[in-house]
């Protein structure tokens, strides 16, 4: 019995396996069918994404290239025609004058410069002479000041930044007691000093030059332009924007990054693309001085954080548009 039983055991399972393998063997193909669809549409999904990927890589970086080179292109160049870390006894650039200036100047043969140009010098003014200016203006531009980014001071006329309009500084008690008779000494010793090397430097008569007006000092900030006298960045050449100018000087009464950020002086070479326009780093003590006709267009850059000092002292060649040194006013 247990013979018989064992052999129909095996029977049965030799059934069971061979049903087993048959199923298997039909199931295979279904399965496999079912695989190759399900990687079929991964390998779809997959290559389109991919290729939305890749397109968006190849578009990004293509902009990029070139916005690089739209920017470098467009770039504006520039060149240190005097940097703040540099000490310059004298630095000098000198071109051919513009037609509207020699045509001018042609009227005074004595001031006829023999090119034109500009020229930087750390060397003209004393340390103690650019101190003495400086506490004065801090003292009066800290009694009033203008609402924007520009304060002016004309010791001449008296002209005077109060909020956004002008007084006269010799009419407000707490601002002309400031103004002493050795703060107007130190000025028009500078004057002089400047207005030598200018007629040096551009072969001129020192006789034949005389100070002009407007001459001023000057603190500009970072504070929302209020006026137009605030707006100080705009480009412009001193001959068209002040008539009398034949000679324009600059003092620099403190310096450029380690008492302000922004602030430079920037010559405008804009006749050749090619050509870099020129910078003028400003430096405590630093005398800068060009032609003012339209050879040296120019804009001063705005500053950024801090408090920039500096004087204007302009000359003319016309007598006739000459202002008188510098006298404590009585008025």
């Amino acid at each position: 019995m247990i013979t018989m039983a064992s052999k129909s055991l095996r029977h049965r399972s030799n059934e069971t396996k061979e049903k087993d393998t048959q199923n298997t063997s039909n199931a295979k193909p279904q399965s496999r069918s079912k695989i190759a669809s399900i990687t079929t549409e991964l390998e779809k999904a997959t290559g389109a994404t991919t290729h939305r990927l890749w397109t968006r890589a190849v578009i990004a970086t293509s902009v990029m290239i070139v916005v690089y080179f739209y920017s470098q292109q467009h770039k504006i160049k520039e060149t240190k025609f005097a940097a703040a870390n540099e000490k310059l006894p004298l630095r000098l650039q000198k071109f051919e004058c513009s037609e509207s200036y020699k045509t001018e100047i042609r009227r005074y043969p004595n001031c006829v410069p023999q090119k034109c140009g500009r020229f930087v010098s750390d060397h003209l003014v004393e340390e103690n002479e650019v101190n003495v200016l400086l506490s004065l203006v801090r003292t009066i531009f800290a009694i009033t000041s203008s609402s924007g980014g520009a304060t002016i001071l004309n010791l001449n006329t008296g002209a005077l930044s109060y909020k956004e309009q002008f007084v006269n500084a010799y009419r407000v008690p707490r601002v002309a007691a400031e103004i002493r008779e050795h703060h107007l000494a130190v000025y028009n010793t500078i004057k002089n000093k400047i207005k030598h090397a200018i007629a040096e430097q551009f072969g001129i008569s020192k006789e034949s030059l005389y100070l002009t007006d407007p001459t001023f000092f000057s603190l500009l900030t970072n504070l929302t332009a209020k006026t137009i006298n605030d707006e100080y960045w705009h480009t412009h050449v001193d001959k068209e924007t002040y008539e009398s100018f034949h000679y324009t000087s600059l003092l620099y009464l403190n310096t450029y990054q380690r008492d302000y950020k922004g602030g430079r002086f920037i010559f405008i070479n804009d006749t050749d693309a090619s050509t870099p326009n020129t910078i003028v780093e400003p430096k405590k003590g630093r005398v800068s001085a060009f032609t003012s006709g339209a050879e040296n267009p120019h804009y001063v850059e705005q500053v950024t954080d801090g408090e920039r000092y500096a004087i204007t002292i302009s000359f003319t060649c016309d007598s006739e548009r000459a202002i008188e040194d510098l006298i404590i006013k009585k008025n």
